[in-house]
């Protein structure tokens, strides 16, 4: 099994990204965090945004191919138990 990292695109003040972020914290779940609203993350926002996604946070569960790549927005407890926790038992 590939091993999978979680990124987590993020907007200050977003509840749903403090949501997220709480969530993958209190389960001691690594994942990045890449504030899309800074000047020097600007071609990952834009990004983000070509996959259709218009609200914060997207979560992108990888595993290094992107026919794999799960991808979702908002905060989504059923996805997160289930993706984030198969990725702690990969690492």
């Amino acid at each position: 099994m590939k091993t999978r990292t979680i990124t987590v695109y993020t907007q200050p003040n977003c509840q749903p990204c403090k949501a997220t972020k709480r969530w993958l914290d209190k389960r001691d779940i690594t994942f990045q965090e890449t504030d899309v609203t800074k000047p020097e993350n600007a071609q990952d926002a834009e990004a983000i945004r070509a996959l259709g996604f218009k609200e914060a946070p997207v979560v992108i569960v990888s595993t290094g191919d992107p026919e794999t790549d799960l991808m979702w927005s908002g905060f989504i407890p059923d996805n997160l138990t289930k993706y984030a926790h198969t990725t702690r038992e990969a690492a």
